[in-house]
């Protein structure tokens, strides 16, 4: 049984910093892309940040330099460190393995968006202004 768990949300002040967590198991991890995504009441799922199975990673412009994915596949595990985090930021996160390769267009979250296989329930972060 393939499970996505992602932990590690809450309520921060605006400048904070969360990590993210997202545990996995049922699938060969490493074979996987990895990346979040977020949803916000009103606004259209968004792809956060992505790592492929040797490290190259991707972000959206506006968390580019606040936030970092990686990965740890001896422990199945993503995560995402978030610092200087604003109320835009707030979202219900999700986490999302992908049969994903990298991309050379800039528009990297289509990309996945269409190779994504498993996600999460997800976690959600509330940054207060």
């Amino acid at each position: 049984e393939v499970q996505v768990v992602e932990s590690g949300g809450g309520l921060v002040p605006s400048g904070g910093s969360l990590r993210l967590s997202c545990a996995t198991s049922g699938f060969t991890f490493g074979a996987y892309g990895m990346g979040w995504f977020r949803q916000a009441p009103e606004r259209p799922r968004e792809g956060v940040a992505a790592i492929t199975t040797n490290g190259t990673t991707y972000y959206t412009d506006s968390v580019k330099g606040r936030f970092t994915i990686s990965r740890d596949d001896a422990k199945d595990t993503v995560y995402l460190q978030m610092d200087n985090l604003k109320p835009e930021d707030t979202a219900h996160y999700y986490c999302a393995a992908a049969t994903f390769r990298g991309s050379k267009s800039p528009d990297w979250w289509n990309t996945f968006y269409y190779a994504m296989q498993y996600w999460g329930k997800g976690t959600v972060v509330t940054v207060s202004s």
